[in-house]
This record gives C-alpha cells, structure tokens and sequence, in this order.
C-alpha cells in the first residue's frame, strides 16, 4: 500500500445540502496492491512503479475542479466514491498484470470521512 496526498474543488451535482456549492478537501488516497506470486527478487510490485503511476495521477488531479476533469465532467458525480473507482481503475489498467493488481483505493475527503472501492 501507498498513500499519496492532493487538493482538489468539487461539487455534488444532484445533492441537496452545503455539498451542492462548490468547495474544496484535501483529499489522500491509500493504493492497495496484491497477487499470490512474488518475482525472481521477492517483490510483488517496485513501490518506484508504483509512486511514478500514482504520482502521474495526482497531477492530474491536484489542485483542479474535478468538476471539469472526465469523467467527472460529462459522466460520473465527483463523489468520494466515484473518485476512488476512477483511481483504481487507472492505476489497475497501468499496473495489473499476471501477478500484480490493484485491487482497492481508500478516499479520504477528511480525516473522518473516507470511501472505499474495492474489487473481489
């Protein structure tokens, strides 16, 4: 697991209550990674692969209006939910292979507040 850190704005389209105004969070994501198999070295994955995909996907995502980013954009609310399935889905179509995947993204928008996406 890694952990990266950004800032980004959003507003919940839809939503009823302060969340529907624009508004920003410091958000931190948890990357998990698993696989039964460890190469010739013994590692499941290099934490540098790793920290360079995650690292490509917060600068994207840092200090932005997620709101303007796809797909949050055009198809998916800028949910804590739907952020964290958009992060696993990138990382997992970079990073999975026959022993490595990406298998579950925790999102905090507070030190309280976090969303999980996982796949079995």
């Amino acid at each position: 697991m890694i952990e990266r850190n950004f800032s980004s704005a959003h507003q919940l389209r839809g939503y009823r209550g302060k969340c529907e105004n624009l508004h920003g969070h410091n958000y931190k994501i948890e990357i998990y990674a698993r696989g039964r198999e460890l190469n010739q070295i013994g590692l499941l994955v290099d934490f540098v692969d790793l920290k360079q995909a995650a690292d490509e996907l917060v600068t994207y995502l840092d200090h932005k209006n997620l709101n303007e980013l796809e797909p949050f954009a055009t198809e998916q609310n800028p949910s804590a939910e739907n952020l964290a399935r958009f992060c696993l889905e990138k990382l997992a179509a970079k990073l999975n292979d026959d022993r490595v995947e990406i298998y579950k993204v925790r999102c905090f928008e507070t030190p309280t507040s976090v969303a999980i996406y996982q796949v079995e």
